[in-house]
């Protein structure tokens, strides 16, 4: 099946989320707003579902469209789905239904506009993986970012504002600097029959760009990227942000949006500037393993069980980063690291989510965070405890689990350009599973205290997501083969352009 109702896939991955948010917004009742945001969400599951198997056909019309927009700027509705996109599509739409159900019993003043906000989000990120013109590249992307920091500053902790205002400021920057480049980018397009310029895709990589003006662009884009992702040194807003934001964003925004920036580099920045890939690929790479290193020493540190995740997802996307620029330099082997990151990018996502889950719940019950302050969960919740274990080995990449397949590759990619990057590079592992462990046992085991003693065992729905998550974990680690073969054409793709 194509279409439904005359929409393609593309289309209804952003409409079904974007109706329903402006159907929570009208909706008083905020019982029924919290019914449709969910409904919603496994709606787009099923549409992503359905997207995926029918990507299986060699013709796939089925999952492009494209409609006259403004066509004097040379501006078209230019939306569809190769296998990242189909990819990164599946994990918002998978990540969705987790974070409702997980968070069901929470309560928000004003839920319908929180629920409204949520989903307003959800389209915009649907957008974002789907836009194959850059005009509606930024248009998403700037409406995944704005109901964010209404989610933040309305629903946030005590130091929200401030929080949300640092938020703001990093990556309005970070668009603007984009905007910039779009435009210049525009005006070295060829010409379309009814305009002088086109925001097309294969208009932005065939702009006729010289090296100089290559240099320059690059930074401008991989600022607004590198911010979005984040990785060192624009990275402050994030510990903040992840520890004022409700628990739900902060799922949404380490588990998704992050991967809008790495997702941005590998569709926009690789391909549009190989000469200035190949000029400053050494700087972005030592930056990306500097910053693996120090997120990883100072989540060591961390008391506050937010701040430490927030640090370990900064190594983790610092490592994609670093595999990304290090494939460029590997020739046919640089596909390894690209197709590592694109199964990371999914494999990160659910076990971000999975551990924010488990936080959201463990604050429920004891209305604390602090690290110091807990103890003896296990002896209260086992269930809780055995799922957590699963999803902590699986941020530490164990084998058999789905982080690690994605991590041996981007470390592969990292040893064939460099022994010495990927050695140090490597120690982030070793870091990562002593906060990981550390936390596991001064928050899970020992003696219970006065905080802990009266944790109880996790409702049957929390139950239920957290065995989803796990599964998906082993399922991914033991059997990754799907995703190869979803992305592969697209890795090949991406590595031919970066040359």
């Amino acid at each position: 099946m194509q279409n439904l109702f005359g929409l393609r896939f593309p289309e209804l991955l952003i409409w079904s989320p974007l109706i329903a948010g402006l159907l929570c917004f009208i909706l008083k009742n905020d019982r029924n707003s919290k019914v449709v945001a969910l409904f919603s969400s496994i709606v787009t599951l099923l549409i992503s579902f359905a997207s995926i198997a029918y990507a299986g056909d060699k013709e796939l019309s089925g999952l492009k469209d494209a409609y006259v927009w403004m066509p004097h700027l040379g501006a078209s509705l230019n939306i569809g789905l190769d296998g990242m996109g189909l990819l990164l599509t599946l994990l918002t739409a998978f990540s969705f239904p987790l974070i409702l159900v997980a968070t069901y019993n929470n309560t928000y003043k004003n839920a319908s506009a929180f629920y409204g906000l949520m989903l307003l989000t959800q389209a915009g990120l649907m957008g974002v993986f789907t836009a194959m013109d850059a005009l509606v590249f930024y248009f998403f992307w700037e409406l995944a970012l704005i109901p964010v920091y209404f989610l933040c500053s309305r629903w946030g902790g005590e130091k929200r504002i401030q929080a949300t205002f640092k938020f703001f400021v990093y990556t309005f920057t970070g668009s603007l600097l984009m905007l910039v480049g779009i435009i210049y980018v525009y005006l070295h397009t060829a010409p379309t029959p009814l305009s002088d310029h086109s925001f097309s895709l294969s208009s932005f990589y065939t702009a006729d760009i010289s090296a100089t003006e290559q240099y320059w662009l690059f930074w401008l884009f991989f600022t607004a990227f590198a911010i979005k992702m984040p990785v060192f040194p624009f990275h402050t807003w994030q510990p903040d942000t992840y520890e004022q934001s409700p628990t739900a964003v902060t799922m949404v925004l380490s588990g998704i949006m992050v991967k809008m920036g790495v997702f941005a580099v590998l569709r926009w920045l690789v391909p549009m500037f190989p000469i200035a890939l190949h000029k400053f690929d050494t700087i972005v790479i030592c930056l990306s393993v500097f910053g693996m290193l120090y997120a990883s020493l100072i989540a060591i540190k961390q008391d506050d069980l937010k701040r430490l995740v927030a640090y370990s997802s900064i190594a983790h996307i610092g490592l994609m980063c670093a595999a990304i620029f290090s494939s460029r330099q590997i020739g046919a082997d640089g596909q390894i690291g690209v197709q590592g990151v694109m199964i990371q990018m999914f494999s990160h996502g659910i076990n971000i989510i999975g551990l924010w889950i488990v936080i959201d719940l463990i604050e429920k019950q004891t209305g604390v965070r602090k690290i110091s302050q807990l103890g003896g969960v296990a002896q209260k919740a086992p269930v809780l405890t055995i799922m957590l274990v699963v999803i902590a080995l699986a941020n530490i990449a164990l084998p058999l689990t789905n982080a690690f397949v994605g991590e041996f590759m981007m470390f592969t990619s990292l040893f064939k350009l460099n022994a010495w990057y990927a050695a140090v590079a490597g120690l982030s592992i070793i870091l990562a599973a002593v906060y990981t462990l550390n936390m596991v046992q001064k928050v899970f085991y020992g003696e219970t205290n006065a905080v802990t003693a009266g944790i109880k065992e996790i409702a049957l729905n929390e139950k239920i997501i957290l065995a989803v998550i796990v599964v998906a974990i082993f399922l991914v680690g033991i059997f990754p083969q799907p995703m190869f073969n979803l992305t592969k054409d697209t890795v090949t793709f991406i590595i031919g352009k970066g040359k």
